[in-house]
């Protein structure tokens, strides 16, 4: 878990093409990103904290269904992301259908 560390970078242009290619709208992370040209170009949006040339260690210690807290935002399994140039709002509901 990086917890809001700008160090190193937690996506890349190689996992942003894979969420592109499953039909992801997007993805929020606590953290900084590299290849952000390269992602600019994706249909794929990313909200992060910023860019880092750095690699990331693959060492598996994320986690998966629960509830993470960032931002003043409880972001929890099953709820739903909007997000805009200017920001992003998290709704237990589905505002657009």
């Amino acid at each position: 878990m990086v917890g809001g560390s700008t160090r190193c970078a937690l996506l890349g242009d190689q996992i942003a093409m894979l969420l592109r290619d499953n039909g992801w709208a997007g993805i929020v992370i606590n953290g900084s990103v590299r290849d952000s040209a390269e992602i600019e170009q994706m249909d794929v949006a990313v909200f992060c904290l910023g860019v880092s040339p750095k690699k990331s260690f693959k060492d598996g210690a994320g986690r998966v269904g629960g509830a993470v807290h960032f931002g003043g935002v409880e972001f929890r399994p099953g709820a739903f992301a909007y997000a805009d140039c200017d920001g992003l709002l998290v709704s237990d509901e589905e505002l657009m259908a």
